[in-house]
C-alpha cells in the first residue's frame, strides 16, 4: 500500500487533476439527458407548466445573485489575506463595521423580498382553480384515483377511460379530482400543478397542452404495494382525431355502472389501459359524497391453523370481495 505521502503526491499532482476534472465533466454529461427527459418540469407543453418553469429559472437566478458573489468574495479574501502579501492590512482587534453590516443584511433582505414578491404574484396568476384564458370551451374531465389506477369521465361526451387519459391539444382543461380510496396526487409534469386527491372532496386543476404530444402522468404519493404502477399515459391530440377518439370509445367496450364501479374499486396492480362506452349520470359526484361506497383494503388472509370463519350477514349495501394478490 502506497506511504500517506506518496498518497497525498498523488493527490497534487496535475494528472489527478484533470482526471477529477474529467469525472466532473462525465457527470454532468450524463445529467444532462435526465434533464430532457419527458417527465421534466423544464420541459413544459402548457401555459400553466411553461409558468412554473420560468418561475424556478427566475428563483434559481435571483438566488445565484448572493450565491455567486459569496463564494468570489470568499476566493478574494482568502487569496488577499494569505500569509505572504504584506499590503494586506492586519486589524487584530478590529469587531465591528457599519458599512459593512449594511451591506451584508441588505442584500439577502432584497433576495427575500425579490423571491416573496414573486411567490405572491405567481401564486394567484397560477391558482389551480383559476380558469385559463381561451376562446375555446374547456374540456370537463374527472378524475378518481382509485387502488391502483386512474379513472376518467368525461360527462359531457359520456365515456370514461382507466389510465389513459385523451384530450384536445390547445383547448383548456378542467379537471375535478377526488379518491375512492387513500390520498394520492395527480400530476402531469409537464403540463404543470401537482394537486391532492383526497376521498370526500374534490379538487380543482385547470391545465392545458398547446401542442399535440404524448406526456407522462402519474402520482406523486405513495399509497401502498400498487403505487410503482399508478401512472397514466395523457394524449394530446387534435380536436378532429378526439372527436374520432370520442366516436370510437362510444361503439365499444363496457358500461360503468354501479356494479361495473364496485368492480373496479378492487385493489388491482398494473392495470393496462381501457374504456368504457357508457357512465351513468351523477357517478362523480356520488364518489365525492360517498355516496359509493370507498375502495375496498386488501383481502384478510385466514390464520394457517385455524379456518376463516364466515361473516353474518348485514342489512347494509354489500360490496363484492375483494381478491388477493396471490388469487389474480
Amino acid at each position: 500500500m502506497p506511504s500517506p505521502v506518496v498518497l497525498d503526491r498523488l493527490r497534487r499532482s496535475p494528472m489527478s487533476t484533470v482526471m477529477r476534472a474529467g469525472a466532473l465533466t462525465a457527470v454532468l454529461a450524463l445529467a444532462l439527458p435526465l434533464g430532457a427527459c419527458q417527465t421534466s418540469v423544464l420541459s413544459a407543453r402548457g401555459p400553466v407548466g411553461e409558468a412554473q418553469a420560468t418561475i424556478l429559472i427566475d428563483a434559481l437566478a435571483i438566488m445565484l445573485c448572493i450565491v455567486v458573489p459569496t463564494m468570489l468574495t470568499t476566493i478574494a479574501f482568502a487569496w488577499w489575506f494569505r500569509a505572504s502579501n504584506t499590503r494586506a492590512t492586519y486589524r487584530p482587534d478590529w469587531a465591528f463595521s457599519g458599512r459593512l453590516e449594511i451591506l451584508i443584511w441588505s442584500i439577502p433582505l432584497l433576495i427575500i423580498i425579490f423571491l416573496g414578491g414573486m411567490t405572491w404574484i405567481s401564486s394567484h396568476d397560477l391558482d389551480p382553480a383559476k380558469p385559463l384564458e381561451s376562446a375555446s370551451k374547456a374540456t370537463e374531465v374527472q378524475v378518481v384515483s382509485l387502488d391502483w389506477k386512474w379513472l376518467f369521465i368525461y360527462p359531457d361526451q359520456g365515456v370514461a377511460a382507466v389510465n389513459q387519459l385523451v384530450v384536445p391539444a390547445g383547448v383548456p382543461i378542467h379537471f375535478s379530482i377526488t379518491s375512492a380510496s387513500v390520498m394520492n396526487t395527480f400530476f402531469i409534469p409537464q403540463l404543470g400543478s401537482m394537486i391532492y386527491s383526497m376521498n370526500g372532496m374534490a379538487t380543482q386543476l385547470n391545465l392545458q397542452a398547446d401542442k399535440p404530444g404524448v406526456f407522462m402522468g402519474m402520482s406523486g404519493h405513495f399509497s401502498g404495494d400498487g403505487f410503482p404502477g399508478m401512472h397514466f399515459e395523457t394524449r394530446a391530440v387534435p380536436n378532429e382525431e378526439f372527436e374520432d377518439w370520442v366516436k370510437a370509445t362510444k361503439a365499444n367496450g363496457p358500461v360503468l355502472d354501479a356494479k361495473a364501479y364496485d368492480r373496479l374499486a378492487e385493489q388491482s396492480l398494473d392495470v393496462k389501459p381501457y374504456t368504457y362506452r357508457a357512465v351513468d349520470d351523477g357517478l362523480f359526484g356520488d364518489v365525492v359524497m360517498q355516496k359509493r361506497p370507498p375502495g375496498p383494503g386488501p383481502a384478510p388472509e385466514p390464520s394457517p391453523k385455524q379456518p376463516a370463519k364466515q361473516q353474518p350477514a348485514t342489512p347494509q349495501a354489500t360490496v363484492p370481495a375483494p381478491t388477493t394478490q396471490a388469487e389474480r
